[in-house]
């Protein structure tokens, strides 16, 4: 154990973690980030294969990322974003919405992917309410699904280690079977969500739902016809769609937003957060339409959205997002494209293994669940890879990749390899 780890372990309590268990197996101690590639304090080397807790789109200390930052450093690092304003916060919200093809044209700032699902959901029922329909105040999210674990998102997140302790304090939202390409269920999915929004759409105010990819879950899949349907479903019985983009957004499964794929109207809701500033620094968003918006245009000020964050818009932030979007601009979509490729490329042979089962890939996501995980397989496999020079986190018995926008097709095998050995070391 080194000394910062010791240190570590004594003062910071880390999230995701039992620290019982920490004190047997004791954080990794890293010195520094160059692209892909994370080093420890004894000078070895980890290739980010989860980019961090899929923020790092550009690896680590990105220049072009940086320059930004400095640049707005030196001019205005912050100023609150209640009466006042500046302009990384507005090229941000502009260029976000002419994405959408300014069918979501307003857009709310806050600093975390939970906040910005809070804000969602706080938007979503003050509408309906200011349009004198208080009754619309319950929620409906798909099952395994998760949307952050502060006390508003965690009522619409139904992965039970994080819910199931705090559960007393939590509002009840519907809970609908969520579609799986693994199951073929997507029929059987819809039909659920169109019994529940018949019998209660006078009371349900939104559906959340992850598009494409239910991430926590262990990158649980599904088609864009899916969603398709469900904006079709929340159309017909009038009730708002947020797409959770938060972890899939910023050309994860391909486009820039994941629900580009679906050829349907745009949800009334999309929240971002993680990779908008390229694993820099924090900021969420949530994007809306004129719709919601008109709902709190008034003198009275009891009918305003009166929801605050300190940081909310950091001008250091939004450089950063914009600085990301510049990325987008200059055509990084096609080369997303081909290194998808590339990775599916490599990782085809494991694909055949008959010890795995479900091999996915969605964009930059692939995923593969094991047969037999056996005790403990998330923690033996990441100590595992570490040996493999891998930094990668599974979720239960799921092994997924989603690493930074770097991969040629020598690094696409390199992972494949990578992958392969740390497979044989524990299964």
């Amino acid at each position: 154990m080194t000394d910062l780890s010791k240190r570590s372990l004594a003062a910071v309590w880390h999230p995701c973690t039992q620290m019982a268990r920490a004190a047997v197996l004791p954080p990794l101690a890293i010195a520094r980030g160059e692209g892909a590639w994370l080093h420890d304090v004894e000078g070895r080397r980890y290739f980010d294969a989860n980019s961090s807790w899929w923020v790092n789109l550009f690896g680590h200390a990105d220049a072009q990322l940086n320059a930004a930052i400095k640049q707005q450093l030196d001019t205005l690092p912050h100023v609150m974003l209640a009466g006042c304003t500046h302009e990384p916060a507005v090229r941000l919200a502009e260029r976000l919405s002419a994405r959408t093809g300014a069918a979501l044209g307003h857009c709310f700032f806050a600093s975390d992917g939970a906040s910005a699902v809070e804000i969602a959901l706080k938007q979503s029922f003050h509408s309906w309410r200011n349009r004198g329909m208080e009754l619309k105040r319950e929620f409906v999210c798909l099952k395994n699904g998760y949307h952050g674990e502060t006390i508003g998102a965690l009522a619409v997140t139904d992965v039970q280690i994080f819910r199931d302790a705090y559960d007393p304090l939590l509002m009840r939202a519907h809970i609908v079977q969520s579609p799986d390409s693994r199951l073929g269920n997507e029929a059987q999915a819809l039909a659920a969500m169109r019994a529940l929004l018949e019998s209660r759409h006078g009371c349900i105010a939104a559906v959340i739902a992850e598009p494409l990819i239910q991430g926590a879950a262990g990158m649980v899949m599904h088609s864009p016809a899916y969603l398709k349907s469900l904006r079709e479903l929340t159309r017909e019985f009038d009730v708002h769609l947020i797409a959770d983009e938060i972890a899939v957004g910023c050309g994860r499964t391909g486009t820039f937003f994941a629900w580009e794929q679906t050829g349907a109207d745009w949800p009334d809701f999309i929240t971002l957060s993680k990779g908008i500033t390229g694993g820099t620094l924090p900021l969420s968003l949530v994007l809306t339409t004129e719709a919601v918006y008109q709902c709190f245009w008034s003198e009275d000020v009891a009918r305003g959205f009166l929801h605050s964050h300190s940081y909310t818009g950091n001008a250091l932030a939004c450089a950063a997002a914009n600085a990301v979007l510049d990325r987008f601009d200059a055509g990084l979509l096609a080369q997303i494209g081909k290194q998808a490729a590339w990775l599916g490329q490599a990782f085809e042979p494991l694909a055949r293994d008959n010890r795995i089962r479900h091999f996915r890939q969605h964009g930059m996501v692939l995923a593969f669940d094991m047969a037999q995980p056996g005790e403990r397989f998330a923690e033996r496999f990441h100590l595992a890879a570490r040996r493999h020079e891998l930094l990668i986190r599974p979720i239960g018995g799921t092994v997924y990749l989603m690493p930074p926008y770097l991969i040629d097709a020598e690094t696409a095998q390199w992972l494949a390899h990578a992958v392969t050995a740390t497979f044989q070391d524990v299964a």
